[in-house]
């Protein structure tokens, strides 16, 4: 958690007699700011265990799925309405399986009690016992939805063995119903601190918040504070952990106090309302540390727990584990700085500073990883500190070390077309991250990092090369692999290596890119089928081609048809390629199947016999925002461009990146609408770049269209 602009104010008033009341409740609706949040035979001299690098004498954490990965299922301001589908909670509900079947065994969800209003993301805290049932501040639902569908996706998450972590907001409280006279230490004054919560009618709960159980709170001119107690603690770490954080300043110290153990039942009540398996404390460096821990204690039991407590020193939050007891994980903050720097460095950044990084190497066992959150990913935030480029070496670092519990960003994973990729890697990280993590500092450069995993019994290990550099890297390992044969299971290099029988090999990183070597034979996938030209109006005689790959390098046969029919393993068929010559209006209809039996789905392709002539348009697009197995397109509203169906979308060279580029014949003198998209080269994580359609009109023989992908 972290603010923007530290702004308090209560519920609307229109008769305050200070018009800085008034400004201030206008300032904080807009902008409320809602606070993030094996026999390994390695040289000498080259290969180090991580083992020996434990600090777990303080650990307490609660049993977590072995490799197991999280997902923070929100970023800042999500839709208040998923098309297709309804609420956000109703969108984590419906994605559960599918998270289920990708690796995902925990979520992380946004504070669920009534803010400031329907559009409040949570942080902003009114009523911790209202999740969506008692209209107050205006609404019946806080923004992602009411307490039933809450709790149907929480229902649908433990179906699918996912575990549910909330996010607990106790630093504060915001929006208060009256106004009380209080003596601060700045003089008499009228403020908003009084919190009778009315809609609910001590409902679950009788107790109302007043000035008596804060210390302060942040009403004063130009957002500062009136102070009328003294602050739970001292300001520590360089002043960059203090109390007074936002609004109503709860107060903790101490921790016996009716504040803290109103908190403490809150705590209980909503763990059984919810089913709760664990908890993300928010803001914890601003609220008095003998309090977590006391409710740790009284709250927590065998449950998980991770705390934001946003430090940039390995040291302090080391010192955070021992003044914890080490009650609590604690997200890498040191080790994201790590990967930002790598992305600002774009190919500049020293990969050698990988080994032994960050507090996951420091303190493992209490260590959540993560690439980025709502908070490094919201422009304008004081946290804002993205990992824009190179992110996918960020999580293959996180989901294959032997330390550190990953965190998966929603946002990364379904909005930046990072999802296969991610998805990948946690089945990998599942089926072969196992065993003792060795560091290869020796091996390392300023380009190229290598780190491996020496399996067990029943796991295979594996070896992992992330490489930041314009040009391809290769490495000569002493692996723990004995005369092994390993394959990048990423897809992203090709070959195979073999290992000696002192477990040495020579490996290879593409440039920019990441592999992950395991040993055994790579696993196939289904055969691709493609056709040329596209589908659509042809003139008579157009000659067709039909091509089946495979990644074994084996031709799949293809069964097909030509009258419309669908095609089964009786039909006609042929081995790699087969071309028609289309006379008449012509339905092919074809799918493959590899030498392993995996079948690709049946393709459909529709060819007319047109008259009218033809232009050659080319269209080049500007567009750098692709990473390593993705691709950009072009869908139109005509059949030549796919009739805006992404599965035909016509795929452009990207020979002269960052423009892309392809030549596609379309029918002179009918309007033409076009977007561009970008796509994994399997067709998911379909993204459509923004703005209004494209329109324009072929004519003549030739045309360009010279764009700039719209945001």
């Amino acid at each position: 958690m972290k603010t923007i602009s530290k702004v308090w104010s209560s519920s609307a008033r229109t008769s305050h007699k200070s018009s800085n009341y008034l400004n201030k409740f206008i300032a904080c609706f807009l902008t409320i700011f809602m606070l993030s949040l094996s026999a390994c035979k390695p040289d000498a001299d080259e290969a180090i265990s991580t083992q020996n690098n434990t600090s777990s004498s303080n650990a307490r954490v609660a049993a977590t799925p072995v490799n197991g990965v999280m997902m923070q299922g929100f970023y800042w301001d999500v839709p208040v309405t998923t098309p297709g589908i309804g609420t956000w909670w109703q969108n984590l509900g419906a994605k559960a399986l599918e998270l289920k079947n990708a690796g995902i065994t925990a979520m992380w969800i946004p504070p669920a009690y009534k803010g400031s209003g329907a559009g409040d993301v949570g942080y902003g805290v009114y009523d911790r016992y209202d999740l969506g049932e008692f209209n107050q501040k205006g609404t019946i639902a806080t923004r992602y939805g009411t307490l039933a569908q809450l709790q149907a996706a929480i229902t649908s998450l433990h179906n699918n063995n996912i575990q549910v972590y909330e996010d607990m907001v106790m630093n504060h409280l915001v929006f208060a119903d009256a106004t009380e006279v209080v003596n601060t230490y700045q003089g008499s004054k009228t403020i908003y601190t009084k919190f009778d919560y009315v809609g609910r009618n001590n409902t679950y709960s009788a107790y109302k918040w007043n000035a008596s159980l804060m210390t302060g709170a942040q009403q004063g001119p130009n957002n500062s504070w009136y102070q009328w107690n003294n602050w739970d603690f001292n300001p520590y770490n360089n002043n960059d952990a203090y109390d007074n954080l936002l609004g109503c300043e709860i107060k903790y110290n101490p921790e016996t106090g009716s504040g803290a153990m109103e908190t403490i039942s809150w705590g209980n009540w909503i763990t059984t309302k919810l089913g709760l398996d664990g908890y993300r404390l928010d803001a914890t460096k601003h609220i008095y540390t003998p309090f977590i821990n006391k409710w740790l204690d009284n709250v927590k039991g065998t449950k998980f727990a991770v705390s934001e407590a946003w430090m940039r020193n390995i040291s302090d939050l080391n010192a955070y584990v021992t003044a914890t007891g080490g009650r609590t994980s604690l997200f890498d903050v040191p080790l994201h700085y790590m990967f930002q720097d790598m992305s600002i460095g774009n190919g500049s950044y020293n990969m050698a500073n990988f080994a032994f990084a960050g507090f996951t190497e420091a303190n493992g066992p209490l260590s959540v990883s993560f690439v980025d959150n709502h908070d490094t990913d919201q422009t304008g935030g004081a946290l804002f500190s993205p990992v824009i480029n190179l992110k996918m070496l960020a999580y293959a670092y996180i989901l294959t070390r032997e330390k550190g519990y990953p965190c998966v960003f929603y946002r990364d994973y379904y909005e930046y077309g990072l999802g296969n990729q991610i998805k990948k890697l946690m089945e990998l990280r599942k089926a072969n991250a196992y065993g003792a993590g060795f560091e290869y500092t020796s091996a390392n450069d300023a380009d190229c990092y290598v780190y491996s995993r020496a399996g067990d019994a029943t796991h295979a290990g594996m070896l992992v090369m992330l490489n930041d550099g314009s040009a391809a890297k290769t490495k000569t390992i002493t692996t723990p692999f004995i005369n092994a044969t390993l394959t990048d299971k990423t897809g992203n290099t090709t070959g195979t290596v073999t290992t000696n029988a002192s477990g040495v090999g020579t490996f290879s990183v593409n440039s920019r890119n990441y592999a992950v070597w395991v040993p055994g034979v790579a696993a196939n996938t289904a055969p691709v089928l493609s056709i040329s030209p596209a589908a659509g109006a042809v003139t008579s005689g157009t000659v067709v081609t039909l091509t089946g790959t495979d990644n074994s390098g084996i031709a799949p046969t293809i069964y097909y048809t030509t009258n419309g029919t669908t095609p089964t393993t009786a039909s006609t068929s042929a081995t790699g390629s087969k071309t028609f010559t289309i006379t008449a209006g012509t339905t092919i209809k074809a799918f493959a199947v590899d030498n392993l039996g995996l079948a690709s789905a049946v393709a459909t392709y529709v060819y007319t016999i047109g008259t009218s002539t033809t232009t050659g348009v080319t269209f080049n697009v500007n567009y750098s925002g692709t990473t390593p197995g993705q691709e950009v397109y072009v869908v139109g509203s005509t059949a030549q461009l796919g009739a805006w169906n992404t599965a035909n979308a016509i795929k452009l060279s990207g020979t002269a990146f960052p423009t892309w580029t392809k030549l596609v014949n379309l029918t002179s003198g009918t309007a033409v609408q076009y977007k561009y998209i970008r796509k994994n080269a399997d067709g998911s994580n379909v993204l459509y770049e923004g703005g209004s359609n494209r329109t324009f009109t072929p004519t003549g023989a030739s045309q360009t269209r010279n764009d700039t992908w719209q945001p």
